[in-house]
């Protein structure tokens, strides 16, 4: 049986032949988790939470829209703010929370690692240098970390990074600039990692990028 991994759904206002607004997931994000072995499995965004984990073996928290700023004590909000909404961030918050305290073995994927930060009382800066943002770039990897390189090429999509770390995080590879491009939380329960890049847009292609995935579903099962 392969080991189901939890994704949350990303709310669209629309897609291709359907006629209603739609909650989607990334196709090369799935195609990933399978291609590692796992069951990917979209979960429907909703105010409740509780045992819904319980079932699933991995949780793969996904690239998205920005966090509301006041999620991180902002007072104001950028104008390059966008796609906020209220119950995408509510759940989010809330299964990075309930993945962590239970051990579930997680994956966070830009904001998916926003989230993460976030949820562990760290804050964004809500805009910063576009360098980052439809482009890929070389991140240099801290020794020791999750991630067994160097030097990765990123595939980068991202308007936001961390400001402050949330509590007991640590930077596992940055940026030339000093961006924050990957964490990872050394006391954790379960197996952890974030990126900031998005590791599904050349994982088909790129050993490196394709073993977050496959750690993840090696770890789930």
């Amino acid at each position: 049986m392969r080991p189901l991994i939890a994704i949350p759904a990303r709310f669209s206002a629309s897609a291709s032949a359907l006629r209603h607004a739609a909650e989607v997931n990334a196709r090369a994000l799935v195609e990933a988790v399978w291609r590692a072995g796992g069951e990917p499995t979209t979960i429907h965004p909703t105010a409740e939470v509780g045992d819904r984990l319980a079932r699933f073996d991995g949780v793969l928290l996904p690239g998205g829209g920005d966090l509301a700023p006041h999620r991180y004590g902002a007072v104001d909000t950028h104008a390059s703010v966008y796609d906020v909404d209220d119950l995408q961030d509510s759940f989010d918050l809330s299964i990075a929370r309930v993945a962590l305290d239970s051990g579930l073995p997680l994956l966070a994927v830009c904001r998916g690692l926003h989230v993460v930060n976030v949820a562990l009382g760290g804050t964004l800066q809500q805009d910063m240098d576009p360098g980052h943002r439809h482009l890929r770039h070389a991140v240099t990897v801290h020794s020791g970390t999750f991630i067994d390189a160097e030097k990765i090429d990123a595939s980068c999509f991202h308007h936001q990074r961390v400001d402050r770390l949330g509590e007991g995080l640590s930077v596992a590879a940055t940026a030339s600039d000093g961006t924050v491009e990957a964490i990872e939380l050394p006391a954790a329960r379960g197996w952890f990692a974030a990126v900031q890049w998005h590791p599904e847009d050349t994982a088909a292609t790129d050993p490196l990028q394709q073993n977050l995935f496959d750690t993840l579903v090696r770890m789930a099962s």
